[in-house]
């Protein structure tokens, strides 16, 4: 018998130590197993518009039980909220109103995430980090054609400018990938104001302890110790498998 997997998450935001507005926002919803974290594009009209409307369109979903139909209407949400930014950008006049998404959905024994722009998804298993998205920017296009060291990105000039976003395009284009899940899971969906702060080895360290609650707190005031130059947001969730194998005791009583 297949057993039904367990699903935990902990999120917190915070406006950090230099900007006066959050344009951040995130959904924690593990009960239906969908997470997101959106992140308003800075220097832009209405970020926190933008990143206020993907999430609460994504809360509002009806979410199907397939995992394929899952990531579906979820793409079809996001189209959608593309429009309507699009639609608003022209209502007042200004070139656009957008912002990055990041979303995690999970059905049976398997998730699935899709992305636009350079807000993370990072999955910690069997004391490996993992960054399960790539970023869609200038200076991540920049590296993979070997043209810049992964230090040298951390403090290029260009490091915030992506190349997608919801309300960019008139076509939202968005990345997909998906895994079957284990036990001990933990995965991380974060805006880029903790990812910029926060080295991997130290988001690992966190991670490893397995409290989600405990983890979002910590990450998002590690990055706050850095400098916090940006909207911090961290959506931290744990998957366990109540009959999973390391999860047997043996009664002490028993062989005596």
């Amino acid at each position: 018998m297949t057993s039904a997997l367990l699903w935990s998450s902990a999120s917190r935001t915070d406006v950090g130590r230099v900007r006066a507005l959050n344009e951040d926002a995130c959904l924690d919803l593990p009960q239906r197993g969908l997470w997101a974290v959106a992140d308003g594009m800075g220097g832009h009209t209405a970020g926190d518009l933008a990143s206020g409307m993907i999430v609460r369109a994504l809360g509002a979903l009806t979410a199907p039980n397939s995992l394929i139909a899952f990531s579906a209407a979820t793409r079809g949400t996001l189209q959608t909220v593309n429009h309507q930014l699009r639609e608003e950008a022209a209502r007042r006049g200004v070139r656009m109103i957008g912002s990055t998404v990041a979303v995690l959905m999970a059905r049976g024994r398997e998730c699935a995430w899709l992305w636009a722009g350079d807000s993370r998804i990072y999955l910690y298993r069997d004391t490996h980090l993992e960054a399960l998205t790539t970023d869609h920017s200038y200076v991540a296009e920049l590296q993979a054609q070997g043209h810049l060291s992964a230090e040298a990105a951390r403090h290029h000039p260009s490091q915030h400018l992506i190349t997608r976003a919801v309300g960019a395009a008139d076509w939202l284009e968005l990345d997909e990938g998906r895994i079957v899940v284990q036990d001990g899971d933990r995965f991380l969906i974060c805006s880029d104001g903790l990812s910029n702060e926060v080295q991997a080895p130290d988001i690992a360290r966190v991670l490893e302890a397995g409290d989600c609650q405990l983890a979002a707190e910590t990450l998002v005031d590690l990055a706050l110790q850095a400098g916090g130059r940006d909207n911090i947001t961290a959506v931290v969730v744990r998957v366990d498998d109540p009959v999973a194998a390391d999860h047997t005791l043996v009664n002490p009583a028993v062989g005596r």
